[in-house]
């Protein structure tokens, strides 16, 4: 792999800030051979990984591990930083979206000798992180689906059943049953409900569906999983694309029914929604919005919002007769040059074990990689009488759904920036899909050199 000079000189300003701002201190710098150092991003797992950590230092005797928790956006930023700084951590959680950017700056180590069995984990999780040089440069640690998260109490006064939501369908001519049941949830300020003469799409009280942003370059909680039961993939090939397809007429045509939701007045505006301050949850605990598209790792948010009773659907089926989810695995990554790296070796292989991945199933908090860390996870669940089933059945149930990943390539990171605001113009103002034609071309052009 070969360091790309324009990301390079991007990633130094992200540095300059993160010095002035105090990011890039307090990193893996100072740490001693006998300590492994791990960096997270999600609070709600720190538990279950202290207690992997006990169970590993156990068996280790000599080593200790040092958990460093921060925020989504912070732990990107500093991350950036410390590959430059030399402060980076021996071991971080990893995400398939970041992977592309990370194996382009060569700042991952090779973990082939850890003997990771791709048949060990859920199918697809391992391979994700191959690199374009054939070395793995991830172990496999959990999993996430998507599926639609509703208010109970709106749908029931709105006179309709949890197997309706079980079995709604959509297309781009008319929305089917996705769409009228969204129009029927939404209801504006005179009561009026989407699907009723006189409904009032300027000055809606409650949206049937709550709005996630644009989706930038994936849609990964909006669009995909409409574009994913249409038949369409992000690149040429599974991973690794040469060439992205934003430019599919059958795309461009689902992403501009999904969009005209919200000038129908059933979609929340995309004003509703600023990132990180009012994400989908929030609009459906503040009633106002009946459901959401999220991710297997806001269930607990969702169940222990209070005054909210809310339920679980599948994404609904599409024209290709299969409901779609993207289906996204994290991974722990070693950097490459870790200042612990025999001991960062020994903590991924517990990190990807059974052993551990048991411990953090046990939490209830999110699906890990193995079946029986995700058996664990279950059953975790089911003790909290909640029903997950709306999630993994994407993974168990490949006659009725099909799953994919995020968008393995190369200058992810270049991509990302094009393909956000063209997607948020879209949205947000109203651009024609065809635009999207022009950011595409872009993109290619980029993946081309």
């Amino acid at each position: 792999m070969r360091i790309r000079t324009r990301t390079v000189v991007a990633l130094t300003g992200v540095l300059a800030l993160s010095l002035v701002t105090g990011c890039a201190q307090g990193g893996a710098a100072g740490s001693g051979s006998n300590t492994v150092t791990y960096w997270l991003w999600d609070a709600n797992q720190m538990p279950a990984y202290q207690a992997c950590a006990k169970g590993f230092e156990k068996q280790n005797p000599g080593l200790k591990v040092k958990i460093t928790q921060m925020g989504w956006a912070d732990y990107w930023t500093k991350l950036t930083a410390s590959f430059i700084a030399g402060t980076e951590p021996d071991v971080f959680t990893d995400h398939i979206q970041k992977f592309g950017q990370f194996a382009d700056l060569n700042v991952l180590e090779p973990l082939d000798d850890l003997d990771i069995d791709d048949s060990a984990y859920q199918p697809g999780l391992a391979a994700n992180w191959t690199g374009q040089d054939g070395h793995r440069y991830g172990a496999p640690k959990d999993w996430d689906t998507v599926a639609l998260m509703y208010n109970k109490k709106m749908v029931k006064d709105a006179g309709l059943s949890a197997a309706e939501l079980n079995s709604l369908s959509w297309n781009t001519k008319d929305g089917g049953t996705f769409e009228k049941t969204i129009a029927h949830l939404t209801v504006d300020t005179k009561g009026k409900r989407g699907d009723e003469p006189g409904f009032d799409k300027n000055n809606v009280k409650v949206y049937g569906l709550a709005t996630g942003g644009a989706g930038d370059s994936d849609g990964q909680t909006t669009w995909s999983p409409f574009t994913g039961s249409a038949g369409w993939n992000y690149t040429d090939k599974a991973r690794w694309g040469s060439k992205y397809q934003y430019d599919s007429k059958t795309f461009q045509s689902v992403v501009d029914w999904y969009f005209g939701l919200a000038k129908k007045g059933y979609l929340a505006p995309f004003t509703d929604y600023t990132d990180g301050a009012n994400p989908a949850n929030a609009q459906v605990a503040a009633g106002k919005a009946a459901t959401s598209f999220d991710g297997a790792w806001m269930i607990s948010t969702y169940y222990n919002t209070k005054g909210l009773d809310v339920g679980t659907a599948p994404t609904p089926t599409g024209p290709t007769g299969k409901r779609a989810t993207m289906m996204n695995g994290l991974a722990d990554s070693i950097t490459k040059n870790a200042p612990n790296k025999e001991g960062a070796k020994k903590w991924v292989r517990y990190l990807a074990s059974d052993e551990c991945q048991k411990t953090v199933g046990g939490y209830g908090i999110v699906f890990p990689a193995t079946p029986e860390g995700t058996q664990a996870a279950v059953a975790a669940y089911k003790k909290k009488d909640i029903d997950v089933s709306a999630f993994t059945d994407a993974v168990t149930d490949k006659k009725d759904f099909t799953t994919f990943s995020f968008p393995v390539t190369d200058y992810a990171a270049d991509v990302y920036a094009l393909v956000r605001p063209a997607m948020q113009d879209v949205y947000a103002n109203g651009a024609p899909v065809s635009d999207l034609t022009k950011t595409n071309d872009q993109v290619n052009f980029i993946l081309g050199q």
